[in-house]
């Protein structure tokens, strides 16, 4: 349903058609057990964009809301009693980072560079049948563990398999059982231990296998131990002789390893150096992947369309696979903080115009939908750069001038010079090949965006200068979005008091089960209202956690009790997870501020410098300013887009009628529109002779 507005306004902005929805036939997931779920057609969701399960971290941006009147940094009456679910224990945490550091190393230096090589020597056809192969001769495993846990019909399913893709598969080369839909059974020792009781009790990071627990490693154990290969050797066993424990053959388990890693290890690395603590986030999202409960997927109370819009942000990613490793990263000095910030960059052959992009709130600059947007300009003839947004750890520890990024002329402003500085950099590397420069960027990034565009005129210092800003999804009053993200963080709270810690924990058995399934942005999402918005809330919290984080660790104000350790962070992270947002504003930086000068009441300061409406005249006096956003997005209330309707032109401004936030991206008539946002700027000068 349109918001009022739209007809009353109508005649002052042109609307795009609705897009990004499910049919009416499509609108709920019926419940079933998730091993039926698990061979839908459609695309399969990237490992990486649900490796954290529960936060979607790498999908969602900066804000949520509802329809309600606007308010300030005051805090809401009701108490904060949400219990997040634990996750295994982490003991010997300082050893597990250590070896998540070495793992991390591992693949970044030695299986990511000698990978492009495999992939170029060894298809993909090859490589998928070497997987296939590998796959078959684990048959006995599955066998065993299916009969152990009592699966009779997985057991039977797996057999069918071993045979149809031993015999008519070439020895398992080709995967015809999934041709012909005979049904997976995967199940292994750890899983059995699971249904027969164990519960673990000691997170542990293996080297090269990753993220594991004291049962699924005995667990890894016997299934190495139930491999056939391992018992077959062209000579003797002998006792004192170590080189006669394996044969020949088991060394083909690790080449099949390696081969599988061939195909992920980008996004394992991408995934690694975007998040602020990937460790944190595959420690917890472990405890759901290997989970022994099954999800129910049935749908209890209403669905909230905005908030399931915008999940679907998740389908917006880069179609090339090759594509994010064809850019190149480079840094730049910033003046004020003396340290040297990264970039990534995609140049074409010739002179061409160039969109910096900036992301939501916390993202990184290889976040997925940074990417896809590069992707999307460059393939249309535009050079793309990306940079991290200043609530990004990356971001604050090198170019950001102060410790806690809240207040939006100082915020604004170090990217406004950290883009200046890059721009410098490319002009000296590239003197021929940068033309016109536009400035894109989506949610927090677009309102961050549009503050440089409205304060261009006034800058003392000689900062770059944009011939088109593009804002996709804004936020217009940053307090409104913090005030909803602690409320949707709270939603879990209208859950009966006995009911709600199962409620959560099956929410995200939920995600852990769909991030196996393949499903399209057409598919229809089984989260209720109240998870839909807490899904959302939570992976702001989360990214909450990482700023606060980040900026005590450059400068601990002493408000927490916990000591910043690198290596132990568990103990601190817990204590900063009951920290919302409007305790992120009244605790750290409103004393930060008032700490440097800032004339009281701060509070006010801050809300007002943190509202786009500030900066009218600027924004009305920019004609290159384009604006794209959804009418049912979650960030703008009624008061916001009128006050948007009624401060830019028609052309400058374009409304989807639906899509939530950010979650109509993937649609081809919302990327045409963003490429129409760019596309009058004018076109780069030729060399001169």
């Amino acid at each position: 349903m349109l918001h009022p507005c739209e007809t009353r306004l109508s005649a002052r902005t042109r609307c795009a058609p609705c897009v990004g929805r499910p049919s009416r036939n499509d609108s709920h997931l019926k419940a079933r057990k998730a091993s039926d779920l698990k061979n839908q057609p459609g695309r399969r969701i990237r490992s990486s964009e649900l490796a954290v399960l529960v936060f979607l971290s790498l999908c969602l941006s900066p804000f949520a809301h509802g329809q309600e009147p606007a308010v300030g940094f005051t805090r809401p009456p009701a108490a904060e009693t949400v219990v997040l679910p634990k996750s295994v224990p982490d003991p010997i945490e300082p050893v597990n980072r250590v070896m998540w550091a070495f793992n991390k190393g591992l693949m970044t230096d030695a299986v990511k560079p000698t990978s492009k090589v495999y992939r170029f020597v060894v298809v993909k056809p090859v490589r998928t049948g070497i997987g296939n192969f590998g796959k078959n001769l684990t048959y006995p495993g599955r066998l065993i563990n299916n009969l152990l846990q009592g699966k009779w019909s997985g057991a039977r399913d797996e057999s069918y398999r071993f045979v149809c893709n031993t015999t008519v598969g070439v020895g398992g080369f080709f995967d015809v059982g999934t041709k012909w839909k005979i049904p997976k059974s995967d199940a292994d020792f750890g899983q059995t231990f699971g249904q027969w009781g164990w519960k673990p009790a000691c997170f542990l990071m293996l080297p090269i296998f990753g993220p594991s627990n004291e049962r699924d490693t005995i667990g890894l154990a016997a299934d190495t131990a139930a491999n056939p290969l391992i018992y077959i050797a062209p000579y003797k066993f002998v006792a004192n002789d170590p080189l006669t424990y394996l044969g020949p053959y088991t060394y083909f388990t690790y080449a099949v390893m390696y081969n599988d890693l061939a195909d992920s290890v980008d996004e394992y690395v991408r995934f690694s150096q975007a998040e602020m603590d990937p460790y944190s986030e595959i420690q917890y999202a472990w405890t759901f992947a290997r989970a022994n409960r099954v999800a129910n997927f049935q749908v209890k109370g209403k669905q909230d369309k905005a908030s399931l819009e915008t999940l679907e942000s998740v389908f917006f990613t880069f179609k090339d696979p090759e594509f994010p490793d064809r850019g190149k990263t480079r840094s730049v000095l910033i003046p004020a903080t003396g340290r040297k910030l990264k970039f990534t960059f995609w140049l074409q052959p010739g002179k061409a115009n160039v969109v910096y992009i900036v992301p939501g709130l916390g993202s990184h600059r290889l976040a997925e939908p940074s990417l896809a947007l590069a992707e999307l300009v460059y393939k249309n003839g535009f050079s793309a750069v990306c940079v991290s947004s200043p609530f990004n750890s990356e971001f604050m520890e090198h170019a950001s001038t102060a410790a806690m990024p809240a207040y939006l002329p100082v915020d604004g402003h170090d990217l406004h010079v950290a883009l200046t500085e890059i721009d410098h950099r490319l002009n000296t590397l590239y003197p021929d090949r940068v033309g016109n420069k536009a400035l894109m960027g989506y949610s927090m990034g677009a309102f961050q965006s549009l503050f440089v565009a409205a304060t261009e005129p006034t800058n003392q210092l000689p900062l770059i200068k944009f011939d088109r800003i593009v804002a996709i999804n804004t936020p217009v009053r940053m307090a409104y979005g913090i005030s909803k993200l602690d409320e949707f963080y709270r939603a879990p709270l209208n859950w009966p008091d006995a009911e709600r810690a199962d409620d959560i924990e099956n929410t995200f058995l939920k995600v852990a089960a769909l991030s196996k399934l393949s499903l399209t942005p057409r598919s229809s999402l089984p989260f209720s209202a109240i998870e839909s918005k807490f899904l959302i809330g939570m992976t702001f919290r989360f990214m909450l956690r990482d700023i606060i984080y980040s900026s005590q660790r450059r400068n601990n104000e002493g408000v927490l009790q916990h000591r910043i350790r690198n290596f132990r962070r568990t103990p601190v992270y817990q204590e900063i997870l009951k920290y919302s947002y409007q305790d992120y504003f009244e605790k750290f930086a409103i004393p930060y501020y008032q700490a440097r000068g800032m004339a009281s009441p701060a509070a006010e300061t801050l809300e007002k410098a943190g509202d786009l409406r500030t900066y009218d005249a600027g924004l009305r006096a920019n004609p290159d300013i384009r604006i794209i956003v959804n009418q049912n997005d979650f960030l703008l209330t009624d008061e916001d887009l009128a006050w948007l309707h009624a401060t830019f032109a028609p052309e400058q401004l374009t409304v989807f009628a639906q899509g939530g936030h950010l979650g109509n991206l993937s649609n081809p008539t919302v990327q045409k529109a963003i490429l129409a946002a760019l596309t009058p700027m004018k076109p780069p000068q030729p060399k001169s002779e």
